[in-house]
């Protein structure tokens, strides 16, 4: 199954670049001052000083945490896929991988197909991406989302989710939204406006966070159908 396994392996590699290169411009102040707000939203000195709290601050986007994500399911699909084949025959199922590898398989899809849509009609209207940010901010939103669904239309695996994979997947999310909410009460610092607790108050944050949690229900549903009906047509 080399063509799922280049393909897999190619939506890993591009996921792992655009992080790194997100978190390496942070790292080393090279975003413009007309961008260190899209990636370092704490009070960050400038310059050396201020490295560690800009990455963490990069590392703290659900964005970015989709992105990490993505590549760690595809690169754990393009390793698995050896030992899924040599049981399933040359078209690899997703009941030969491990479990981890399906529910982060499905918290890559979900994850990244809510970043690219919240993005999209949410925070799009006010970016304005200059200079190097055009190419992490494209890599980011468009790139790996659109390649990462469609490498797994196209390749599969099949048979992925079922409803313990399901009732799983929420675990990342939560995670993030615990983690996050708990930093920015210490930084008084959110990610994304809607999140803005000192602004917003927690009850319309969590309006927010609730309705695109259940937005990521959907999507779960949405892609658990899929795979059954595609397994059907296999």
């Amino acid at each position: 199954m080399r063509s799922a396994r280049r393909a897999w392996g190619f939506v890993a590699a591009l996921a792992w670049f655009g992080v790194a290169l997100d978190v390496t411009l942070s790292a080393t102040d090279n975003y413009s001052h007309a961008e260190i707000a899209a990636h370092a939203y704490g009070n960050n000195p400038t310059g050396a000083a201020g490295a560690l709290p800009r990455v963490v601050d990069t590392l703290s986007y659900f964005t970015v945490w989709s992105n990490v994500v993505v590549a760690l399911a595809f690169t754990l699909l393009a390793l698995q896929v050896g030992r899924a084949t040599a049981t399933s025959g040359d078209r690899p199922t997703g009941d030969r991988f491990s479990r981890l590898a399906r529910v982060l398989l499905l918290d890559a899809l979900v994850m990244i197909t809510v970043t690219a849509i919240v993005y999209q009609v949410v925070l799009a209207p006010d970016a304005n991406p200059t200079g190097v940010a055009v190419v992490t901010n494209f890599l980011k939103h468009q790139a790996v989302p659109v390649l990462s669904v469609l490498a797994w239309l196209v390749v599969g695996p099949r048979r992925a989710f079922d409803r313990r994979t399901f009732s799983l997947f929420l675990v990342v999310p939560v995670v993030w939204v615990v983690y996050m909410l708990v930093r920015g009460a210490f930084i008084d610092a959110y990610p994304y406006p809607f999140v803005n607790v000192s602004t917003n108050g927690y009850a319309s944050v969590a309006v927010a966070l609730c309705a695109i949690l259940a937005f990521g229900l959907a999507v779960a549903a949405l892609y658990t159908g899929l795979d059954k009906v595609l397994s059907r047509r296999r």
